[in-house]
């Protein structure tokens, strides 16, 4: 019996060896890679497929935004064991994806992969929306769907990645010393994060 389930970090050794699997070790020069690097998923948004103990599917969710202030999820990778294809799986786990995807109130998922699978599920392609991938990928693989109706009015520019937050300095608080000695610690605003990077199958 096949289990939808949370991912765990226990599952990331398994989630490597299975996304190896169905794309390849080079597939984090995909497109969809830039939108990745030193971001983390959206945990509770990441799905995994059990068979028993065995891992044999994964979803996750990434956070991007589309233009100066419109957030959205980048779906992908998404990938099911070769021995367990066929099942009906990867299916099961876009739909509990995207379901929790509308229920934690986010209201626009974009995608690169092939639309013969994910048109199935309402993705459309993105550019004739009015969004922006600066990227080599063809418009039938660049894709869009609102996760409320309405969503997607007034959406438009470029996708981008979330530049992720610099990390706090060690030491959050400094010692101020005047004459007569230590003046007591004043405290250091956090850091800023980073304006938003201008980056440019997935199913994957």
């Amino acid at each position: 019996m096949i289990r939808i389930v949370r991912e765990r970090p226990e599952h990331a050794a398994a989630i490597e060896r299975l996304l190896d699997e169905g794309f390849g070790r080079n597939r984090k020069g995909r497109p969809s890679y830039r939108f990745r690097r030193r971001v983390a998923p959206l945990s509770e948004l990441c799905l995994v497929a059990l068979d028993g103990a065995a891992l044999v599917g994964v979803i996750r969710f990434w956070p991007v935004r589309i233009g100066a202030r419109t957030p959205a999820v980048l779906l992908g990778p998404i990938a099911v064991a070769g021995s367990h294809r066929g099942r009906g799986i990867g299916s099961r786990l876009v739909r509990r994806g995207l379901a929790a995807c509308r229920a934690a109130g986010h209201r626009i998922s974009v995608a690169i992969g092939t639309r013969a699978y994910l048109g199935r599920f309402g993705f459309a392609p993105a550019r004739a929306q009015g969004l922006i991938l600066k990227a080599r990928v063809d418009d039938e693989r660049f894709l869009v769907r609102a996760l409320n109706p309405g969503a997607l009015d007034g959406a438009a520019g470029e996708v981008r990645a979330l530049a992720p937050a610099s990390p706090p300095r060690a030491g959050g608080a400094r010692s101020r010393r005047g004459r007569s000695g230590a003046r007591g610690a004043v405290a250091r605003p956090p850091e800023s994060p980073a304006p938003p990077q201008r980056s440019p199958r997935d199913r994957g």
